[in-house]
């Protein structure tokens, strides 16, 4: 935000919700995600948090709702899961055949 001040953009770019801009329905990020961006960090630095204290995150049996979490934290967990599994492909990088050099 800063940075688009000192670049002299206009307010109405700096303070217009992010879209995707890909449909016609004027949604912004947020309405299509269904969460809000702190919503979704909040959920990051919790799957963190877990994995830090080598605690599964997801009882297998019983999914988020086994979590003692409110029903909106529930609910934005299991979308920001769901949009994290969908996106593994994009953070992992892609396996590299290393090629001994008696084969070469």
């Amino acid at each position: 935000f800063a940075l688009g001040h000192y670049l002299g953009i206009i307010p109405e770019i700096l303070e217009a919700p992010p879209t995707d801009g890909l449909y016609h329905d004027s949604k912004t990020d947020e309405e299509q995600l269904g969460a809000r961006y702190d919503e979704l960090e909040w959920a990051m630095a919790f799957q963190k948090s877990a994995q830090k204290d080598n605690r599964s995150l997801i009882d297998s049996e019983f999914g988020v709702d086994s979590l003692k979490l409110s029903p909106r934290q529930k609910e934005v967990l299991s979308i920001y899961l769901k949009l994290n599994r969908a996106n593994q492909h994009k953070m992992n990088p892609i396996p590299v055949c290393i090629i001994p050099k008696n084969l070469r």
